[in-house]
Order: structure tokens, then C-alpha cells, then sequence
């Protein structure tokens, strides 16, 4: 009997050695298959608050607040607050000090010229023919982004892929290595890419453009999803002077005919919600004929929906243009939501949705309620410069550009001039700080010691790199901005334009709110953490432990 129970001891202690890597495995096959990343292009943190008695889903927007990680208080450390700036950061967990997108475009000091944020001349358009719309690549992020890592992490095995209606959407968050980055040719109403990703568009994108879903859509016309009253009562007047007119002149107001650009004109399609549709269909397509998400070893698929930043320009955020377009992009999400059920599994994939930038109320919709502010013009101010250095005897191509709140310096000018800095920085500084809409113009090298709290100055020093930035940075007051007179903007470091949402769902995420404040550079990090792998190579956001199981 004794050497029987010896016997089965030995049996069991074997039987329990051998099941032991297949527990490591299964640890390890519990990370998510897929990490799906959802950026809105213009979303305000409080329009989830605004809005979510009026979504028709509770599996869009709403399974992230109800099922999900809310981040409350998440906002972007750096300026200016734009669209590739903003993509950049998510990805690479770093501000336009480290990963150099500066901009949308920037003037490069070195070059003497401006720059594209996503250009590459070394390349060409595949999936349209002889146009410039293609030649872009990731080629001007000087860091690796959260795919280069997933790639890395995984001997080059994962997929990844970026899909969005604009360029610098799609590019910068799939990042150096990915399989592919495709976005909208508003020309062609296509879904194109460059050689950088391959000589031909992969068979699913063909397939996908030979259906014209831009024309189909079209027909549809652009109608409230509710009833007006709920638009009345939430939003400004339908009809407003200071508004734009994306979609002609004639048409100011619901409902918006849109069949008169069926096959004509492709690019009115961004400015209304179906362009959210086309990216998610492409998205989806995405993710059955690429397989993503179908083995352990995880993929990345990130989304960027444009379509709510042509609205907001053109409408602002408190139009009934911007609310319709957020109840159909909410019915957009859920249907995601459906797929990747469906295609990956409910348990196997994790999505976080974030914003590049939010924006500002129009200046004349502000001046209406009596709230500060107003509009600046960056090429007025230059034309106006150059004027005042020919009075002063100097040149007026001592100013290469000013853009997106750099003034920047012509230093070879300046050199045979013998024209000295600080001459012409009083000379500047000085003119453009009695305007009504400026709060100080600071020298962007001495912005640590600019006379301001310190989380601005910071955001200052964040957003610059001498390559790409201006001699100087122009601070406006609160409200003011460059633009035009109908019509909105964002760019700069207030909350209307740096408090954006966040949003966590699905593998490893723990249900809750998470009120502590944290930035946009932290998304990284965080799904890295989760991953278990390096972060981005200039991450210097920290991973929001809060969100993670």
C-alpha cells in the first residue's frame, strides 16, 4: 500500500509539472490579440458628457463609459494643439521636442523652406496614377512609434496598419514599420497609399474603392438623426452667419442634398459624417481580410476619423452640424464594436479612443454671449512686420514665416545684414504685444524662464526643436485665434483646445473613472505596460496604472 501511495504521488507530481507550461502559455496568450487605437480629429473631453443622453446606441461611445476606463482629466502637454502633432504624440508617447512633428507643416530653419509633416519625395502614389496625394511617408518622425514596438517585440510578426480619411492620419500612428497606411484621395474618392508600403494596393483596397461607397453615400443626403427639437434645445441656431459653407454657399442648414457631387466632386464627402463611415468600413475590411487579431501574437490597427474636424472648422462645436455628426459617429463606433466582437472575440482585443486636439468656440458665437474672443492673422501680422522693418530700414525678408504661432527668423539674412537678434526681437516682440488678442511673445530657446505658470511654459519648451520651431512663439488670450471670418480653429495650449477625452475597453482594462490628471503621451506607455513590451523609443509619458487590471 505504501509504495502505491508512493506511486501516485510520483504520477501526480509528474502529471502536475507537465500541465505547468501550458499555464505560462496560457498567461501568455491572455494578452490581447489586437489593440485597436481610435483617434476622433477635433474632440472636446465634455462632448461625451453633452451628448450621451442623446446616443441611440449604448455600444458605441457609451460601452467605454459603461464597461470601460474613463480618463477624466487627460490633456495635451505641448503646442500647438494639431492634427499630426496630436497622432505623433498618442503614438510615440513623446511632444514635437523628441519625435520632431512640429506641425502640420512647419518652416524648416535648415532647408529655408516649409515642410509637410508627412512628405517623402523619395516616393511615389500607389493607387492613383501622376498625382503628388501619394508621396508621403513616415520618413519625418524621428522616433519609433507604439507599432515599431509591437513589430520589434514580436520578431517583426504582428501586422499593423493605419487607416484615416487624412494622410498624417493614417501615417503617423501606423508608424516606421508597419504593413500598410491608407487614406483618402479626395480626387479619385479612392483609399490610396505609397511605395513606402509596397509597389500595389493590397487586393482588399482595390475591391474596396471599385465599390464607390463615396457615391452611394452621397445619395443618402445628410438628414438630422433626431428630432429638431433635441437640436434646438442643445445647440446654437441651424443658420448662422458666422458659419462656413463646406458643402456650397446655397446650403445653410439641414437637410444637406448631396447628390449633386455624385461623381464630381469626392471631397465634400469629409465634411459630413459619412466620411467617419468610409474609414470604418475600410477598417473593417481591414480586419477579415488581413486576419487581424486571429493568432497570439498581437496586431495594431489604428483608426483616425477625420470627418469630425471638417465639421467642427466649418460649424464649430456648438452647431446642430457637430451633434448630428456625433450620434451617427456614435452608431460608427458601435458597429466597430460589432465587428471586432465578431472577428476577434470579445476578451481578445483592447481599444483605447483619444483625440488629437478639441477646439474653440467661433470667435462671433463667443462675442454673441459675451465670452472672450477674437481672431489674429499670422500672414497679417507677417505682411505687417515686414512693412514696419522696411520703415526702420531693414528688410522685410527678415521674417521666413510665421506659422502655427512660430515667428521664424531669416538667420542668413540676418547674418549679412549684420542685423542683430535682439534688436529684432524688441522690434517684433514689441509690435505684435499691443495687438488686443496677444498675451506675450516669448523667445522660444529662453521659454523656460518666460513669465508664465509653469505647466504653460512647459508645454512651450515641449512643442519646440530647433530644426523645426520659430525664434519665437506668440501666446494669444484666451479665445483668440488665427482663422478666418467664418468658421473655427484650435492650435493653442487652453482647455478648450488641450482637454480631450480617453477612453479604455476591453482585455486588461478595469472598469472605472479615473480622475487623477494625465496626458496624451501616457496612451503609449500604458498599452505597452499592457503589453509587456518596450515603450516607443522618446515615450516620456508614464502608464495610467488605474486603467489596468
Amino acid at each position: 500500500m505504501r509504495i502505491y501511495s508512493i506511486l501516485c504521488f510520483l504520477l501526480l507530481s509528474f502529471v502536475s509539472n507537465a500541465q505547468a507550461p501550458k499555464s505560462i502559455q496560457s498567461n501568455t496568450s491572455s494578452k490581447p490579440k489586437l489593440i485597436v487605437g481610435i483617434v476622433i480629429d477635433q474632440m472636446r473631453w465634455d462632448y461625451i458628457n453633452q451628448f450621451k443622453s442623446h446616443f441611440t446606441s449604448q455600444q458605441g461611445f457609451m460601452r467605454f463609459v459603461n464597461e470601460g476606463a474613463s480618463c477624466n482629466n487627460n490633456f495635451i502637454p505641448y503646442v500647438p494643439t494639431v492634427t499630426a502633432c496630436g497622432h505623433a504624440a498618442v503614438y510615440t508617447g513623446s511632444t514635437p521636442a523628441i519625435h520632431g512633428i512640429a506641425g502640420n507643416q512647419w518652416y524648416d530653419n535648415y532647408q529655408q523652406r516649409t515642410v509637410y509633416c508627412v512628405e517623402d519625395p523619395t516616393v511615389v502614389s500607389v493607387g492613383v496614377e501622376g498625382s503628388s496625394a501619394g508621396k508621403m511617408s513616415p520618413v519625418n518622425v524621428w522616433t519609433t512609434t507604439l507599432g515599431d514596438e509591437i513589430k520589434l517585440a514580436n520578431n517583426f510578426k504582428s501586422k499593423v496598419f493605419g487607416i484615416s480619411i487624412k494622410d498624417r492620419g493614417a501615417i503617423i500612428p501606423a508608424g516606421h514599420s508597419a504593413d500598410g497606411a491608407f487614406w483618402y484621395d479626395s480626387k479619385s474618392g479612392n483609399f490610396i497609399s505609397s511605395t513606402y508600403y509596397g509597389k500595389s494596393l493590397p487586393k482588399w483596397v482595390t475591391e474596396f474603392n471599385g465599390q464607390h461607397r463615396v457615391d452611394s453615400l452621397y445619395a443618402k443626403g445628410w438628414n438630422l438623426s433626431l428630432a429638431k427639437s433635441v437640436y434646438e434645445a442643445n445647440c446654437d441656431g441651424d443658420v448662422n452667419a458666422y458659419e462656413s459653407t463646406p458643402l456650397g454657399a446655397e446650403q445653410k442648414g439641414f437637410p444637406y442634398t448631396l447628390n449633386q457631387f455624385i461623381g464630381k466632386d469626392y471631397g465634400k464627402i469629409s465634411s459630413t459624417p459619412y466620411g467617419n463611415s468610409i474609414v470604418a468600413e475600410m477598417a473593417e475590411k481591414a480586419l477579415v481580410s488581413e486576419q487581424l487579431g486571429k493568432d497570439d501574437i498581437t496586431d495594431l490597427l489604428a483608426i483616425s476619423f477625420s470627418s469630425p474636424d471638417y465639421i467642427g472648422h466649418s460649424f464649430g462645436p456648438n452647431s446642430w452640424e457637430t451633434l448630428d455628426g456625433y450620434i451617427k459617429l456614435d452608431a460608427v463606433i458601435a458597429q466597430l464594436f460589432a465587428s471586432l466582437d465578431q472577428q476577434v472575440g470579445k476578451n481578445n482585443y483592447t481599444v483605447f479612443l483619444t483625440a488629437d486636439h478639441a477646439v474653440a468656440n467661433i470667435p462671433d458665437f463667443s462675442k454673441k454671449h459675451k465670452i472672450p474672443g477674437g481672431l489674429i492673422s499670422e500672414s497679417g501680422i507677417k505682411k505687417e512686420l515686414g512693412q514696419l522693418l522696411l520703415k526702420q530700414g531693414l528688410s522685410d525678408r527678415l521674417i521666413s514665416a510665421i506659422n502655427e504661432y512660430n515667428i521664424h527668423f531669416n538667420h542668413p539674412l540676418m547674418d549679412s545684414l549684420k542685423v542683430d537678434q535682439d534688436d529684432l526681437v524688441k522690434i517684433v516682440r514689441d509690435y505684435i504685444e499691443q495687438k488686443p488678442g496677444i498675451l506675450q511673445v516669448i523667445e522660444s530657446r529662453e521659454a523656460a524662464e518666460a513669465p508664465l505658470p509653469a505647466e504653460l511654459r512647459e508645454r512651450i519648451v515641449n512643442g519646440y526643436t530647433p530644426q523645426r520651431s520659430g525664434d519665437l512663439f506668440i501666446v494669444t488670450k484666451s479665445g483668440y485665434m488665427d482663422g478666418y471670418a467664418t468658421g473655427t480653429n484650435h492650435g493653442v495650449f487652453y482647455n478648450y483646445d488641450a482637454h480631450i477625452p480617453l477612453l479604455w475597453y476591453g482585455n486588461g482594462i478595469k472598469k472605472g473613472q479615473v480622475n487623477s490628471v494625465n496626458y496624451m503621451t501616457d496612451i503609449a506607455p500604458t498599452v505597452t505596460t499592457l503589453l509587456g513590451i518596450q515603450m516607443p523609443s522618446g515615450a516620456i509619458g508614464k502608464p495610467i496604472l488605474e486603467v489596468l487590471k
